[in-house]
């Protein structure tokens, strides 16, 4: 029989990865909503588009005013998205605007 102790241990280590999942979450849907990223979305960095593979989440830092600063995306240039490897854009990205 498993003891008190290991029992607590596992629901709270359940729940620590459940809330850890459910962050990680919201914060996808902060650079969505406010940062306009979706997966593929187009962004302008060193003067090049790319689409955005990646959004690093992890990287957001939440500033004095209570607001979280844009993430680290990585991805590939938009004009041969399938033959370049990713690159790393830093938070040095702005979305591209639709023109039109």
């Amino acid at each position: 029989m498993m003891d008190y102790g290991e029992s607590v241990q596992k629901v709270l280590l359940r729940k620590i990865r459940k809330a850890e999942q459910d962050l990680m979450q919201l914060k996808l849907d902060y650079c969505r909503f406010v940062f306009g990223l979706t997966h593929r979305a187009r962004v302008l960095s060193g003067g090049t588009t790319y689409l955005i593979l990646s959004v690093d989440v992890e990287s957001m830092e939440s500033t004095e005013d209570g607001v979280f600063t844009r993430p680290s995306v990585a991805g590939v240039p938009a004009d041969k998205p399938n033959q370049a490897d990713s690159v790393p854009l830093g938070t040095d990205w702005v979305l591209e605007q639709p023109k039109g």
